[in-house]
């Protein structure tokens, strides 16, 4: 064991030892996300102890919340000081990420990065991103790369969804990661810091918007399998969910080019008749 840790430290840098946050966006996450704060905390408690990691924080971001989270989350603070929280009326989780990032960029925070809130992501997973960012400025996690480990199986409708937009996501901005979508992703300090006023809080694109401008300021970015198990009580309707996403890339990808006049075209409209994820 004590080789093994030995040899994980030596593939540190000193800037990767330092401070890790952890942003988690929670919208009505109360039957969930306790038992995600737990295992986290307990998880990077461990690695901190042993010298893997300097320090780390949890930071909750709840937006819009209607049930219990707040106060779950409060119960968790009260047994692992490394939890903070934000609280936000207003609901999104490219809205959360992107205030989680501002917040965290007020600490000595060296890597920051977002994982959800069920869990489908173990903490082992995460910590996976860590050790392997190396000489990267941002990793994301792949559920659909050669080793990965996919605990659920999947439906043909999820699985069709999802390759579908992978290649509508390469295909129109030229982003060649196999999974943009898988909600654990880290970056260091200094490519969020570039990027943070840039960023557009699109509800099914605000993934593709980060890593397409980390891309176009020369940011490099790698993937790496991930595990991945997909949890009970998900929000997204996979007749609905689809078309809104695909409509989020065609705005994405005509904000970034010479018809991005359609678009101001576009938010004059009347909110009726407007696509909900525009």
């Amino acid at each position: 064991m004590e080789k093994q840790r030995l040899k994980i430290l030596a593939s540190f840098n000193s800037n990767e030892l330092k401070r890790t946050a952890i942003i988690i966006p929670a919208y009505n996450e109360e039957k969930r996300i306790g038992k995600t704060l737990e295992e986290y905390a307990v998880f990077f408690e461990e690695r901190k102890k042993i010298g893997e990691l300097q320090g780390f924080e949890i930071l909750v971001v709840l937006n819009a919340c209607k049930d219990n989270t707040l106060e779950v989350v409060k119960e968790k603070q009260k047994k692992y000081k490394e939890i903070i929280f934000l609280n936000f009326e207003q609901s999104g989780k490219g809205f959360a990420i992107i205030e989680g990032f501002k917040d965290a960029l007020k600490r000595d925070n060296w890597l920051i990065g977002f994982v959800d809130a069920d869990m489908a992501t173990p903490p082992e997973a995460f910590y996976d991103l860590i050790k392997n960012i190396r000489d990267f400025d941002g990793i994301l996690a792949s559920r659909w790369m050669k080793n990965s480990i996919i605990k659920t199986k999947q439906t043909m409708l999820r699985i069709i969804t999802s390759r579908s937009f992978n290649f509508l996501v390469k295909s129109t901005l030229l982003i060649p990661y196999s999974d943009t979508q898988c909600g654990a992703k880290l970056f260091k300090k200094k490519a969020i810091e570039n990027v943070i006023n840039d960023l557009g809080t699109t509800k099914w694109a605000f993934d593709i918007d980060l890593i397409y401008k980390l891309r176009r300021k020369k940011f490099r970015i790698k993937e790496i399998p991930t595990i991945w198990e997909d949890k009970r009580g998900s929000k997204l309707n996979l007749v609905k969910v689809p078309f809104q996403m695909f409509s989020s890339i065609i705005r994405l990808r005509l904000i970034h080019s010479p018809f991005k006049f359609i678009i101001r075209l576009y938010n004059k409209l009347p909110e009726k008749i407007r696509i909900h994820s525009w």
